[in-house]
């Protein structure tokens, strides 16, 4: 057998031949019940009683009587809440903000506790009312008794007077909250929430969306305006930001705990126009507090706050990364003031010249502007990169923003990639001794990271092997594995063609080192020359200054040793030519003085300018007419060895009259009183300095005749490959291929083209 299916209870019709029921009757106990449960008397009550009271009326036809008497005794109860609890609680308009604030409260307490009331009184009618919600309501076509509920309320509670002085109240105890006082949220809350419940239309509108929103964003606008005046006018810009970002987290709150979170995003952006855009760019600018003074001063909270309101704006982060570039340049002009200052000592130096006077300002800064320079710039790289990572995020946007203007600053110094070079090559042949691995790394870094910002690097790539190669010769860095280090730093860089001529020097001082090895054990098999030597065969491609050979006549034992030398290396090669660069080498001698031996560490013509005053007497003086005659050295290298002899710490010889420096008319004699605490001596001459106007001048006039080269050579080498290309096709071709090594403008490249043509028709 089938089990018996369990269901909900049925009530079961009474048969059509029972009796009538009393409508009139049924209906004033029914509405009796009514009042007595709104009037919170339904303790003693039946429920089933009740229930059968309507499900009888509504069974027998007459639903629409109790469906009007159910809504009409609703509507009494209504009216006689507003006219009990809400109207007498309406506030008095008191000055009192305290006892305003209190009566508004009230209000808003009354108005919950009549929604409270009336919401529990339709749950009871709802339940006793079920069959007629289930039978009766669709046909009919009337609201159940919930809906019927809320439409009664809205009209009945929710209306003028009362909806203004409710939307009055809640707008209050907001401004009151905004101007630091402390309300009940959730008293606010509880009468949003009546809002937020009641619908005006079938889209579902809300009394808040309707009647509340708009006037709170109004007042908020209006609120906001004045505002961000009186902080922009009052506050320095650290305490603007942080009062901004309080006021954004303020309103957030407020919409999150007791208002709606629809209002949020138009509510923040309120905030948004009216407090960050108008003034953000006057905060950021402020000349006692503003972007300059918070960066110098490691306000990192005051710059994470500030990042994170440009965030919030539209062009925010625009006006962020403006100031930052504006900032960078204006710190970088005062650093490109040091080249600016060597330029004016360089100028009043010439004229003192001029003038035959003395000028007592020191331009002979050698290397220091150039060293100082790229500790500045790495200096304010640091602070901003501390900046960068620790405020802002390592946004990538200001990223950009930062090496933008990094690299407009770096390149308005013309001196730029000099100053580079010349703070590497200071590092390489001293700077590191003493340092670590790890710092060495560090230094290397930091120059690769300013090498970046050059948009001329053929320039440092000319000013580097310059650099590089007396290093090399000298024998003066102290790291071979850092010179590789470097070099293997500029290859990731800027690519294999722009170390490749580097690389060759090394290559050729590793064959050198064979070579001469090879040339000792072969000359200690022979006849030795008095001079040993120690040779380095640069190949004249790899070498910047091999085309340089400076004209001098050597003595006779240098000049023997030299030949020796020849005739061994054209013995392992045939049909090579050697030029030999005296200019660039230097020797150690053993020179006799009255109290001393000393080991003196001289450049080569240095040597044989010496070797003359070997034989001499004491006292016995030549003139610098005979020196140059002698030794047929150039004057501007001559003077220069000179200097180096007897102007500077070691005077190995006196010239007459003693002066800084050597003129056509002056004699020179052997300083045999000469003496030093050092056994070993080593006679610079005039180290590396930056380069003046005129020697800056020939760079780059070498510059841009390889720029003239390289560009025909790009320009052939695309149109070999294209075959057919339009004009301006090829200039922007030519200019991407030519960046990563310098900016060429589109008129020489159209003038390149042009010659080009020229060559192959004459051709």
């Amino acid at each position: 057998m089938a089990a018996p299916r369990r269901g909900r209870p049925k009530i079961m019709v009474p048969r059509k031949h029972g009796p009538e029921i009393d409508i009139a009757k049924t209906w004033e106990e029914l509405s009796k019940n009514i009042r007595e449960i709104q009037n919170h008397n339904a303790a003693n009550l039946s429920f089933e009683e009740n229930h059968r009271y309507a499900y009888n009326m509504v069974l027998y036809k007459h639903g629409e009587i109790l469906y009007n008497g159910v809504r009409t005794l609703v509507i009494e109860n209504l009216d006689t809440l507003a006219r009990d609890e809400i109207v007498p609680a309406f506030p008095t308009g008191m000055k009192d903000p305290n006892m305003q604030n209190d009566e508004e409260e009230l209000l808003l307490k009354a108005l919950r506790k009549v929604w409270d009331d009336h919401r529990s009184n339709m749950v009871r009618l709802g339940q006793i009312l079920k069959y007629m919600d289930r039978t009766y309501i669709k046909p009919a076509g009337v609201p159940d008794t919930n809906d019927l509920g809320l439409q009664l309320f809205l009209s009945h509670i929710i209306c003028s007077p009362i909806k203004e002085h409710l939307v009055s109240a809640i707008l209050n105890q907001v401004r009151h909250e905004r101007d630091g006082d402390v309300i009940h949220r959730s008293t606010v809350k509880g009468c949003v929430d009546v809002f937020l419940s009641l619908e005006v239309d079938r889209d579902g509108t809300t009394v808040y969306k309707r009647d509340l929103e708009p006037v709170f964003l109004k007042e908020s606008q209006d609120f906001y305006e004045m505002e961000g005046e009186r902080l922009l006018n009052s506050c320095d810009a650290p305490q603007f930001l942080r009062l901004a970002e309080e006021r954004f987290e303020a309103e957030q709150s407020r919409t999150n705990h007791y208002l709606s979170s629809q209002t949020t995003q138009p509510l923040l952006q309120i905030l948004k126009d009216r407090i960050l855009t108008p003034h953000i760019d006057t905060v950021i600018s402020k000349e006692n507090s503003g972007l300059d003074v918070m960066i110098d001063n490691n306000k990192f909270d005051d710059l994470s706050r500030l990042f994170r309101l440009c965030r919030m704006m539209s062009k925010g982060m625009q006006v962020l990364q403006s100031a930052l570039k504006r900032s960078i340049i204006r710190r970088g002009k005062a650093i490109n003031h040091i080249s600016l200052g060597d330029d004016l000592a360089e100028a009043e130096e010439n004229e003192a010249k001029t003038k035959g006077k003395s000028n007592t300002r020191n331009t002979n800064l050698g290397i220091q502007p150039a060293i100082t320079w790229v500790q500045d710039v790495l200096e304010v790289k640091d602070k901003f990169d501390l900046v960068w990572t620790t405020s802002f995020q390592n946004n990538r946007e200001v990223e950009i923003a930062l090496n933008d203007a990094f690299g407009t600053f770096v390149n308005l110094n013309e001196k730029c990639s000099e100053f580079i070079s010349l703070f590497i090559d200071d590092h390489l042949k001293r700077g590191i001794k003493g340092k670590s691995e790890l710092e060495v790394e560090a230094i290397l870094d930091k120059t690769i990271t300013i090498f970046r910002f050059i948009s001329e690097k053929d320039v440092f790539e000319r000013y580097y092997k310059g650099h590089l190669a007396k290093r090399l010769l000298y024998g003066r860095s102290v790291s071979d594995d850092a010179e590789h280090n470097m070099l293997t730093k500029l290859k990731v860089e800027s690519g294999v063609q722009f170390t490749q001529k580097m690389e060759g020097m090394f290559n050729d001082m590793r064959i050198s080192a064979d070579t001469t090895k090879s040339y000792l054990e072969h000359v200690s098999k022979t006849t030795a020359p008095e001079i040993e030597l120690n040779v380095t065969v640069m190949t004249s491609n790899a070498w910047p200054m091999a085309s340089n050979s400076a004209a001098c006549i050597l003595p006779p034992q240098m000049d023997k040793a030299c030949k020796s030398f020849e005739q061994f290396y054209h013995s392992k090669h045939s049909g090579r030519r050697l030029d030999w660069q005296l200019a660039l080498g230097n020797a150690d001698v053993h020179v006799r003085f009255k109290d001393k031996l000393h080991e003196l560490n001289v450049s080569t013509m240095a040597l044989v300018i010496l070797l003359l005053f070997e034989h001499l007497g004491d006292d016995e003086k030549l003139a610098y007419i005979d020196i140059r005659e002698a030794t047929r050295i150039e004057d501007v290298e001559l003077k220069r060895q000179l200097q180096s002899l007897a102007c500077a710490k070691f005077k190995i010889l006196l010239k007459y009259p003693a002066s800084r420096n050597v003129d056509p008319e002056d004699t020179f004699t052997f300083n045999s009183n000469f003496s030093c605490s050092m056994r070993k001596i080593k006679v610079g001459t005039v180290s590396n300095k930056v380069e003046n106007k005129e020697e800056r001048k020939e760079t780059r006039e070498r510059v841009e005749e390889e720029r003239r080269y390289q560009t025909d050579a790009c320009i052939v080498r695309i149109m070999k490959d294209r075959k057919h290309m339009k004009h301006n096709d090829l200039i922007t071709q030519v200019t991407a291929q030519l960046t990563s090594k310098f900016l060429p403008e589109p008129m020489v490249i159209k003038k390149r083209i042009e010659h080009l043509i020229e060559v192959s028709l004459f051709n």
